[in-house]
């Protein structure tokens, strides 16, 4: 089975939510996950034989993500609930520095985390729910204005209404088109 993503590209927290569509989750399975993962390659550590546990922590984070973000999309305080999730993920693989010098790249000090592949997964996935919980710009992300999507988007250009502008956004602009045309034909 292949799994399609109807939208990555967008902060790695959004991402991570957009894995839950109108359709139902994404990342359910392990195959799932593994294949939401290869799409995300640089983007988070490399995981090796993807299980039951990765596919418990991913969700574990997307679900508190979720209510933090409608939060603080709105401009309120997030769920203490959401929070002390997300802390409780962070805490589980703290992060730190580690120095390292090549020729290529010079020195370079890149985050690493002592843990298991579930509790690294989850905490970087809840470090990038948190980078996005203080950027200034979380009131701009919005919800796709198709009528049967769910995804967020944190939009480029401020006139973006559609998470895909040729799915969503082209099924709109043909709704509206034999919405105008519908009686026209008939005479």
């Amino acid at each position: 089975m292949t799994v399609t993503f109807p939208l990555t590209g967008e902060p790695l927290a959004l991402d991570l939510l957009n894995t839950r569509t109108a359709e139902g989750d994404l990342v359910a399975a392990p195959a799932g996950l593994a294949a939401w993962l290869d799409v995300q390659a640089g983007r988070l550590t490399r995981v090796g034989a993807v299980g039951a546990a990765e596919v418990a922590a991913v969700r574990a984070v997307r679900e508190a993500a979720r209510p933090a973000l409608d939060a603080a999309r709105r401009g309120e305080r997030p769920p203490a609930e959401a929070l002390a999730a997300l802390n409780g993920v962070l805490a589980a693989a703290p992060s730190h520095r580690v120095l390292a010098w090549t020729r290529e790249d010079g020195t370079t000090a890149p985050a690493h985390r002592s843990a298991d592949p579930a509790p690294r997964l989850a905490a970087e996935l809840a470090e990038a729910v948190a980078e996005l919980l203080t950027d200034p710009r979380v009131g701009q992300v919005r919800a796709c204005e198709a009528h049967d999507c769910v995804l967020l988007f944190l939009p480029a250009h401020p006139r973006r209404r559609w998470c895909v502008a040729s799915a969503c956004g082209n099924r709109a602009r043909v709704a509206r088109y034999y919405a105008r045309h519908k009686g026209q034909s008939d005479e």
